[in-house]
């Protein structure tokens, strides 16, 4: 075991989307801090997700969940988390392609407060701009590609060569890691490439205790256990008709095995799926609700249901343990429920949320997801006096699910390539057949009927080309007419200022980009008036008026 008992590590999570709370605590840096701590280093976290301000400014905004911090109240919190603990060695930051803009603030704030220490990004920013990230944040000294369990220690040891013999000495030593690039733009640099840990078991549980108290002694772990981690009042494109007063999150399963066009997996294993046994999961849970005072449990995972016989166990181990009177949450793909969805039930689940995405086979087609939503035909269902062709797979998703006691979310995305109006036209029908599904039976004026109604999602999000995903390449030329964006003899985007100001939109999948002109861009087949319409009918909670579009 090696040891870094003078070493000290400060972990920033970047502020996610403004407009939906915060629900989700940052496990995967709440790991690394368990990781590093148990290597003997003092480790910390900052989380500037987690702050939601309400304010007037919030008010004036739209903003009634509140607003992140400003760049100068978070510098004032890096500032006294420092006074409080002192210089720190590491400073990680973890962070979304979408934090780009709050990475380049804090990266200089981290400098200014911190001139020596050794600056590494990760997660997905980091996994996909690689390190053409040098050019946009030239304050770093290192970037960690995909799962960061196992370069978290490279990264400490490298810290403590440098601390110990400086950079010249440490670059003569041999000491160094292989991660080590030498100079880039008369800076030393490291690329770390994650991998996969052979056991998920094996790694410590997150180290939440660290966001228990912030540098002025607040407790963000109890707002985020405040906020329920799905729902309407998460407003993050989920809806249930049942809420929960005190929630957590925990990945059970890394990785998805699938290919979807549009979602890149390079932060969370790629294609290589990995989970952790039923046993681990429930001793964990079993120390949440213990401790924490839990009444629901959310599993985030891309896909939790893989694993047919996980699944088939997870209802015997939560009993054994104690558990199954726990209720409980996660994300799998439709197809998947089918006798996985009653074994899930027995298991505690109430909830499950599906990436739909869409409802028209000829868009699922284009999103690399028709072959295992479509293999099992399709239905007609009549909608608003006509008839839609539904996936069966997606139908009868629905369907056991009811049967089960499951509540069914789907999430849903327009403007896919390829998609024109009467493909969207689609999966608004749909939705409005999940409201007719889920309200059957129910009794208007009791307050069941708009419950069930209401926990029907219609929010969709904007088809949005993320660099690495299929999607990205089959727009490439729409990339390079309205962003300019350039790319090498690889493929791969330069990281020039055109390719800059195209990541430094991606800040919120709902909403329309904008090219260098100013000018909104439609990735799918509707005229540029037609998807507008449709944005806006989604975006003011009226969709069922793109059904007479």
């Amino acid at each position: 075991m090696i040891a870094f008992e003078n070493m000290k590590i400060t972990f920033i999570n970047m502020p996610l989307r403004e407009s939906a709370s915060p629900n989700t605590p940052p496990e995967g840096p709440a790991i690394l801090a368990a990781i590093a701590r148990l290597h003997g280093a003092q480790a910390y976290m900052l989380d500037l997700n987690a702050y939601r301000i309400k304010d007037e400014i919030a008010e004036k905004r739209g903003l009634p969940n509140g607003r992140h911090l400003t760049y100068r109240e978070a510098e004032n919190l890096i500032a006294q988390h420092l006074k409080n603990v002192g210089d720190q060695d590491v400073v990680a930051f973890s962070g979304k392609i979408t934090t780009l803009r709050w990475q380049e603030q804090i990266a200089k704030v981290i400098r200014k407060y911190q001139p020596d220490t050794f600056l590494v990004t990760g997660n997905g920013l980091a996994t996909e701009i690689k390190t053409g990230l040098f050019n946009w944040i030239p304050e770093l000294d290192a970037i960690g590609r995909s799962e960061g369990d196992d370069i978290i220690l490279l990264i400490l040891q490298d810290a403590k060569t440098i601390k110990e013999l400086g950079i010249k000495r440490a670059k003569r030593s041999g000491r160094l890691s292989s991660s080590y690039l030498g100079e880039i733009d008369n800076r030393s640099r490291f690329c770390y490439e994650g991998s996969r840990p052979r056991n998920l078991d094996s790694i410590p549980y997150a180290a939440w205790d660290l966001l228990e108290s912030d540098p002025y002694g607040h407790n963000v772990l109890e707002d985020y256990i405040k906020i329920p981690t799905w729902g309407i009042a998460a407003n993050n494109s989920s809806a249930t008709p049942f809420t929960m007063k005190r929630s957590l999150t925990t990945v059970s399963s890394r990785g998805c095995p699938y290919a979807c066009a549009f979602c890149y997996r390079g932060a969370q294993g790629e294609r290589n799926y990995g989970m952790r046994s039923p046993e681990h999961i429930a001793t964990q849970i079993k120390e949440y609700v213990d401790k924490y005072k839990l009444d629901f449990v959310g599993f985030p995972d891309d896909n939790f249901a893989v694993d047919r016989r996980r699944i088939k166990r997870i209802p015997e181990v939560f009993k054994e343990y104690g558990i199954d009177h726990i209720r409980w949450g996660t994300h799998t793909r439709m197809d998947e429920a089918d006798e996985r969805a009653f074994d899930m039930a027995r298991g505690g689940c109430v909830y499950i949320g599906f990436g739909a995405e869409s409802a028209s086979p000829h868009t699922l087609k284009h999103m690399k997801k028709g072959g295992f939503i479509l293999k099992n035909g399709l239905t007609p269902t009549k909608v608003d006096g006509k008839i839609y062709e539904f996936p069966t797979t997606m139908v009868n998703a629905i369907k056991n699910c009811k049967e089960a006691g499951i509540h069914a979310n789907c999430t849903w995305i327009m403007a896919y390539p390829g998609e024109g109006l009467e493909h969207l036209k689609t999966s608004v029908a749909f939705i409005l057949w999940q409201q007719e599904f889920w309200t059957r039976g129910n009794v208007v004026g009791t307050g069941a009927y708009e419950i069930a109604k209401d926990s029907v999602n219609k929010k969709m999000f904007t088809a949005t080309a993320y660099p690495g995903t299929t999607m990205w390449k089959v727009v490439r030329p729409q990339l390079e007419k309205h962003f300019k964006i350039n790319f090498n003899a690889m493929g791969e985007p330069v990281c020039d200022e055109n390719f800059h100001n195209y990541v430094l939109e991606l800040d919120d999948a709902t909403k329309v980009l904008n090219d260098n002109n100013g000018a909104p861009v439609n990735f799918g087949s509707m005229p540029i008036d037609e998807f507008l319409q449709a944005r806006e009918y989604i975006d003011s909670n009226k969709i069922e008026k793109i059904l007479g579009m």
